[in-house]
């Protein structure tokens, strides 16, 4: 095959300048002006090895001016041309790829001494067995106190009932807040029928009964208190 008489050709032992930058045929300008600088720092000081780096430089660059003066279209133009319809064919099907948000850390469920007590309404279920008989007894020795000993503190009573109200609800349904949320429920809503029927009470009490006001005001509390631990389920 006959050569161009207007380029001439190297000698047969002319070392590849693509070879020696150790790029291909179709790397691009940076690509060739990145493999020259790492070259130059792989030889270090040696003026030799500078040199042929330079000429290998050199060459590429005369090479790819030739192509162009001639008309002639070089590997790397094609490669860049390439490059070049695959990104516009990425934009237009859809537009270039956004980096990915970083995920935000999945929050976890809090832990049961931080949940909120469900309110459930209660299932009435009489107490039966050896713990009905418990109960009645408790309750009666409560309101024995309340009403036949008028030295007995109200409020001390109000609150061993409502300590064992709680006791015994949590042992019912093994629920402790529930049990809390009802027993304390049944005092308030006691003390507040206590407090309007010694209000509507005189001071002299119907029946010629022994109660001060503050036995009448403690006694439908503790009867709540009683009757939720009978029926609270």
């Amino acid at each position: 095959m006959n050569s161009s008489p207007d380029q001439p050709q190297p000698a047969a032992d002319a070392p590849d300048p693509y070879g020696l930058l150790g790029v291909s045929a179709d790397a691009s300008f940076e690509e060739v002006q990145q493999a020259k600088q790492a070259r130059l720092v792989d030889v270090g000081d040696d003026p030799l090895a500078r040199a042929r780096v330079e000429a290998a430089y050199d060459a590429v660059l005369m090479g790819r001016l030739k192509e162009r003066q001639q008309g002639k279209v070089s590997t790397a133009a094609r490669s860049a041309s390439a490059r070049e319809q695959q990104t516009a064919a990425s934009k237009a099907g859809g537009g270039p790829s956004l980096p990915a948000l970083p995920k935000l850390p999945a929050l976890g469920s809090l832990p049961a001494a931080a949940r909120l007590p469900q309110v459930r309404l209660p299932v009435l279920s009489p107490l039966q067995g050896s713990e009905a008989i418990v109960a009645l007894a408790g309750g009666a020795v409560l309101l024995g106190l309340l009403l036949l000993v008028p030295a007995a503190s109200p409020e001390l009573l109000l609150s061993l009932g409502t300590l064992a109200t709680i006791a015994l609800l949590q042992r019912r349904n093994r629920r402790f807040w529930p049990a809390v949320g009802w027993a304390f429920g049944l005092l308030v809503i006691g003390l507040v029928l206590g407090s309007l029927l010694g209000g509507a009470l005189s001071s002299d009490l119907p029946l010629g009964l022994p109660l001060n006001h503050g036995q009448v005001q403690s006694l439908p509390a503790l009867l709540l208190l009683i009757l939720g631990v009978l029926l609270i389920a």
